[in-house]
């Protein structure tokens, strides 16, 4: 049992069994006991069997000794979080797999702080967990606990409802995860109407993954255009993670919303006190605001744990990755699906603007970026095709000269002009992945063509 970038994922009934899931539950009760924590507090998807496998979690818990606490209803990854950070528990579990196939579910350990563990603390898991033989368990029951009603009651007294002063539409997409609902409850009392599309429990998430990318959004973008909506956003299957579509219905991709986000956090909500972190398939505009904004930005391995490390060395303001997860640090050190949703309308409003003409606003302010992305099925072969590279790269892609050489995750190839490529295996999937940024969408096919004829 491997963890990979936020927790361990396997396929249910092959290695996500119940005798699995309690040898990882003991193991990380073992190193909580080891560091004199708890209070647990346990959350679960709408995955397949995602309740009946948070309930033994609990039960291995109270088996140790520990005190173990159950969300008395399905939610999402950053209620839990919240529930460690501002409810007294020194640790959370959530069962989910994310945005991973609905075969597949996993388990996500949050440490005392409300993050993303550490990978100090995944190794102990991961390496006793290993070890374990049967796990045997009491039949007790742990006491039920809503996160979701102080979660919502937080989020409204961090965001300006005031600035939704206008009748006005978004439509709001779950993907049949556990977000469903969300804005609609936050939204309650102001001029908002939130339209909720694939809101119903689905186990199959629809027959695709429940992830936030241009190809399985076709439907938010069509009831948009429909409706003729102010904005489209969407969540992935555990609410960890946002998606954006513009007035028009087009896609705006995740780096652009990094990009968003960052500047209505320095500029409009004034915090500048502290360092930004990125991981390093992020934006080159970043690194340009950071310059123009006088802060310090900091490029970290791809996964969430690795910006928080970053948080026991510094103080940070903001922290995200391309995947469409980011951390709005003054509410929790965490990927937040509905904050940075809420945070994204924030911005319209205070700037008065359409979507589209924001991004127009940050073109002509930052110049020019354009993003592709492409995940590539591999399996070993291919894999160590990719190693052979890191060892060995290249001087030029597609007639692009490489300037300088990252190798901190995958191989990262910088260009002249900020343009960049970054090959890198999966940590959940038997894939690698290949990002691609450029100043215009030509170079940038150009690029993604001659990367994967490498490959």
């Amino acid at each position: 049992m491997r963890f990979g970038t936020d927790g361990w994922r396997a396929v249910i009934g092959e290695q996500f069994t119940f005798e699995n899931v309690r040898k990882v539950a003991y193991a990380h009760g073992l190193v909580l006991q080891e560091e004199g924590k708890k209070r647990v507090v346990v959350g679960y998807d709408r995955r397949f069997l995602s309740k009946e496998f948070a309930q033994e979690v609990c039960k291995v818990f109270l088996t140790l000794g520990l005190e173990a606490y159950l969300s008395e209803e399905e939610c999402t990854t950053p209620m839990v979080s919240f529930g460690v950070k501002y409810l007294g528990f020194d640790g959370g579990v959530m069962i989910t797999a994310s945005h991973n196939p609905g075969k597949y579910n996993g388990y996500k350990i949050k440490e005392s702080f409300g993050g993303s563990a550490r990978e100090e603390f995944v190794k102990k898991v991961e390496e006793l967990a290993n070890r374990t033989q049967e796990v045997k368990v009491d039949n007790k029951k742990p006491e039920l606990i809503d996160l979701k009603g102080p979660y919502i009651k937080k989020v409204q007294e961090l965001i300006n409802l005031e600035l939704f002063e206008e009748e006005d539409l978004l439509v709001h997409d779950a993907m049949h995860g556990s977000s469903a609902g969300l804005f609609s409850e936050a939204l309650l009392n102001t001029p908002l109407s939130v339209v909720g599309i694939r809101t119903k429990r689905d186990p199959l998430f629809g027959g695709h993954p429940p992830e936030p990318i241009e190809k399985y959004l076709g439907p938010l973008f069509d009831k948009v255009r429909a409706l003729g909506a102010r904005v489209g956003i969407a969540n992935d299957g555990d609410g960890d993670r946002v998606a954006l579509c513009d007035e028009k219905g087009n896609f705006v991709n995740t780096q652009l919303i990094y990009v968003l986000l960052l500047l209505h956090l320095l500029k409009n909500k004034g915090l500048k006190d502290g360092v930004v972190v990125k991981t390093v398939s992020t934006s080159y505009l970043v690194d340009r605001i950071c310059r123009a904004e006088g802060v310090k930005l900091l490029e970290v391995p791809v996964g969430f744990k690795h910006i928080n490390d970053v948080l026991f060395r510094e103080k940070v303001i903001f922290g995200g990755e391309e995947s469409g997860g980011y951390g709005i640090i003054h509410f929790l050190p965490e990927r937040d699906g509905l904050f940075s949703g809420l945070s994204l309308l924030e911005l319209l409003y205070t700037k008065g603007k359409s979507l589209s003409q924001i991004v127009e606003e940050v073109f002509e302010t930052y110049g020019s970026a354009y993003y592709l992305r492409h995940d590539l099925h591999a399996e070993e072969e291919k894999k160590n095709k990719l190693k052979e590279l890191i060892k060995n790269p290249p001087s030029q892609i597609g007639g692009f000269k490489v300037k300088e050489v990252i190798t901190k995750d995958g191989l990262k190839l910088v260009f002249e002009g900020d343009g960049w490529l970054l090959l890198r295996a999966s940590g959940t999937e038997p894939l690698i992945r290949v990002y691609v940024e450029m100043p215009t969408q030509e170079q940038a096919k150009e690029v993604l063509k001659s990367a994967l004829e490498m490959l």
